[in-house]
């Protein structure tokens, strides 16, 4: 396939350019604008037409650069209403820069904010989230500041390093006697994550320092291991590594069932499932939900992704009735477990169907709160028509990406349910990622 040809409009390949950065986007890339000349059509053989600035100046994202910054950026790609850049250097650098510990920051695409002061990095996601109400959902509504993680490093609990076929040698390389040692070295054979604006290379990562201590301590004999075993052709293809850190230490085995203590609550899960990965703050944001669960005055709650039960079992003291609803099996039979070790009497858990999620539920929608954790994508519209139709009194909606829970927002206000809490935590420091917890009520028919 011939590669694609580059669209040098309005700059070309590598142009260097300095611009202003005003803002962050919400995946965390700076933004600035710069006035360029128009080229269109119409311009062509108009000397007026063609010194026109386009209106407001042309958008120039730029990753690592800061608000109040003036940078020189160096532009990789011309999209039909911005251009994307990388920063060459920093010319006036923000009062709240800091120098990310991580040498690789930069490189690895994993963290965008490392160099970024933690209290600005707070006040910056918080104005995410009501851009997204304005912009996505049409809602003005007064955000709480973010909660900040009780670590910004070594808090995450979950890695899972990959690795490619070993890139080719160069002559030169192949012709040495330690070629067969090269094909493995870094080099050649990375074993991390994707590089920077860079959806197919990786970088080699011996230490992550987001990650816990014990992670990155076996992190080291890993990555040791995958490279012999690469050697000695195990790998027909790349892989992705698992290290999750747990009570008991780290374990590398998808299938491990291990445990996460979160306050009192002891819960077991396969190393596999999807878990939060920030045990540090697990306390303070289960408490939350809890307690804007309980503010509804619903006296029995359902947890509708339950999962092995965190939401449901964490908040179970405070109904009279809790029910949780999954469709992977196996998690339900884990959240049944968990349930019986913590001598929790309350709770009970059942493998829903996907048509029918709320099938066999005999608690009455008019005195239930429904706690909703989706997957990134938010809630599918069939999960969505069954929660307006079942119609509980109260949703507590839990989301790792506001921008897809913002749209969902629309179909609650719809189907007759007002917002009362908007409410992110920082599960994710040093990156652009938060979770984010809006409360939602249905509307009485005297409202």
């Amino acid at each position: 396939m011939a590669k694609k040809r580059f669209n040098d409009h309005p700059f070309s390949y590598h142009q260097e350019i300095e611009l202003e950065i005003s803002t962050l986007t919400n995946l965390g890339v700076g933004l600035g604008r710069v006035e360029i000349e128009a080229k269109t059509p119409a311009a062509v053989g108009n000397s007026e037409a063609a010194s026109n600035p386009r209106e407001g100046g042309w958008v120039v994202m730029c990753a690592f650069a800061l608000p109040g910054e003036r940078v020189r950026a160096r532009v990789f790609r011309n999209h039909k209403n911005y251009s994307e850049a990388d920063l060459v250097s920093v010319l006036r650098a923000s009062p709240h820069r800091v120098t990310a510990p991580c040498p690789l920051f930069g490189r690895c695409g994993g963290c965008q904010y490392q160099n970024f002061e933690y209290e600005q990095q707070l006040a910056w996601k918080r104005q995410h989230v009501e851009e997204l109400l304005r912009h996505i959902a049409g809602v003005s509504f007064p955000v709480a500041p973010v909660i900040g993680s009780p670590r910004q490093y070594g808090y995450r609990s979950k890695i899972t390093p990959h690795f490619n076929h070993p890139k080719p040698l160069s002559e030169e390389e192949a012709r040495s006697p330690a070629a067969a040692k090269l094909e493995f070295d870094e080099r050649h054979f990375p074993i991390g994550f994707l590089r920077q604006a860079n959806r197919f290379e990786l970088v080699d990562v011996p230490r992550c320092p987001i990650a816990t201590e014990p992670i990155n301590e076996k992190l080291t004999s890993v990555r040791e291991q995958t490279r012999q075993r690469a050697a000695e052709g195990a790998y027909a293809r790349g892989a992705t590594l698992l290290l999750r850190d747990a009570i008991g230490g780290v374990t590398t085995d998808y299938d491990a069932v291990i445990t996460e203590q979160v306050g009192q609550l002891k819960l077991h899960f396969l190393a596999r499932d999807f878990f939060q990965n920030n045990p540090f703050i697990l306390p303070a944001f289960t408490a939350y939900v809890r307690e804007q669960a309980v503010a509804s005055g619903a006296r029995m709650l359902v947890d509708a992704y339950c999962g092995s039960g965190l939401f449901a079992l964490t908040a179970a003291p405070a109904f009279e009735q809790v029910a949780g609803v999954e469709i992977s099996a196996t998690s339900v039979n884990f959240a049944r477990e968990n349930a019986k070790a913590n001598g929790i009497a309350n709770a009970i858990f059942q493998a829903g169907d996907a048509s029918a999620i709320f099938a066999g539920l005999t608690l009455p929608a008019d005195d239930t709160v429904v706690v909703i954790d989706p997957p990134r994508k938010g809630c599918d519209e069939n999960f969505l028509s069954q929660l307006f139709q079942y119609g509980p009194r109260a949703v507590v909606y839990v989301s790792c990406d506001p921008a897809t829970q913002m749209r969902d927002l629309i179909s609650f206000q719809k189907s007759g349910y007002e917002l009362t809490a908007v409410q992110p935590f920082d599960l994710f420091p040093q990156t652009r990622h938060l979770e984010c917890v809006i409360s939602l009520r249905k509307k009485t028919s005297a409202a």
